[in-house]
């Protein structure tokens, strides 16, 4: 059966690989239908992804159909499915507190193991997440659930005045997450369209932080006071700083994206605010449900988020496009089946 591998930065290519032995005790044996491609994917094609050793199968943005299960167990065919691409070892500091999400030895599909474009698989069935949901927006689902999960880690609420920095998949996750659990959002990017992409996820306001003052407009925008909640979902030194200047007293700050280089911080912002600092991590089974929800409710703008569908046969192609001119590409889906 077919599957996409990067053998090298650099190097992508569709491969033959053996098919997946039978569903064990607790698996399905899924039909990967599509995959989503992600920065992550993107990272991992450049050599730019540190946790990454080659070759690597991609994909952990899934959506699949259960095509049977081991013989001792029903499993429900033909049933639609998105998939949690984590793992949790179940004694590590954070899986005994129950926040399985941030597990200290995770692996992730894709990215420390071989992930699922590939044309079938078997995968934990406690895993499985389903919807009365497209493919397309069961591909979505995992991408979304990581902002969405910020959200949370952020008690985002119908009182809250949230500011989220970037707008790229994970921040839309974050705009849709805030503005579905009734809080005004602000969208902060330096990219027209992926502000426009934010206002029909859910943003109330959008700030071209390149063509705008961002003090000064946050400020009118909140009667001086600040947002009370900012989510950062790019990474980078100035915008983790800004997250702390901006957010109003006793305010949470929640940091998704990962700077690449030391932050240097005006430490009593901390202490004068008392603020809260977050940090957000993949997703919990409940971030989700959450997401399905959302996009049952028809509260994501699907077809607006996705740049293009591909056959499998085309993906080390895209992958070399998208390389070449990332700004040209939002969200890319693989038809795998």
């Amino acid at each position: 059966m077919k599957a996409v591998v990067v053998d090298a930065p650099g190097r992508a290519r569709v491969i033959e690989i053996p098919e997946p032995p039978g569903a064990a005790q607790g698996e399905s044996l899924l039909q990967v239908r599509r995959i989503g491609l992600c920065g992550t994917d993107l990272n991992t094609f450049r050599g730019k992804n540190p946790m990454v050793t080659y070759p690597r199968i991609l994909g952990h943005e899934v959506a699949a159909t259960v095509i049977g299960g081991p013989p001792d167990e029903s499993a429900t065919a033909a049933r639609n499915v998105t998939l949690s691409p984590y793992t949790a070892c179940g004694k590590c500091p954070s899986c005994r507190r129950g926040r399985v999400n941030a597990c200290q030895f995770n692996q992730t599909l894709g990215v420390q193991r071989d992930g699922a474009a590939t044309e079938r698989m078997t995968y934990a069935s406690d895993k499985l997440y389903s919807g009365n949901l497209s493919l397309e927006e069961l591909c979505l689902v995992e991408p979304l659930t990581v902002g969405v999960h910020a959200s949370a880690r952020g008690e985002v609420g119908g009182d809250d005045t949230v500011a989220i920095f970037g707008c790229g998949g994970v921040g839309l996750g974050a705009v849709a997450g805030a503005a579905f659990r009734g809080a005004r959002v602000i969208a902060i990017d330096v990219d027209d369209k992926k502000l426009e992409l934010a206002r029909a996820a859910g943003a109330t306001d959008v700030i071209h932080s390149s063509r705008e003052d961002l003090h000064e407009r946050l400020s009118r925008l909140t009667s001086g006071e600040g947002p009370s909640c900012v989510i950062e979902a790019i990474g980078l030194p100035q915008t983790f700083r800004a997250a702390v200047e901006e957010v109003a007293f006793s305010g949470r700050v929640v940091y998704i994206g990962y700077a690449k280089e030391p932050v240097c911080y005006e430490t009593r912002l901390f202490v004068q605010k008392e603020l809260q600092i977050l940090g957000s991590r993949n997703a919990l089974p409940e971030d989700f449900l959450e997401v399905i929800r959302m996009l049952e409710a028809k509260r994501f703008p699907v077809q607006q988020s996705i740049s293009a569908i591909v056959p499998i046969e085309e993906a080390p192609d895209m992958l070399r496009r998208w390389s070449e001119d990332p700004s040209s590409f939002a969200k890319i889906m693989v038809k795998i089946s």
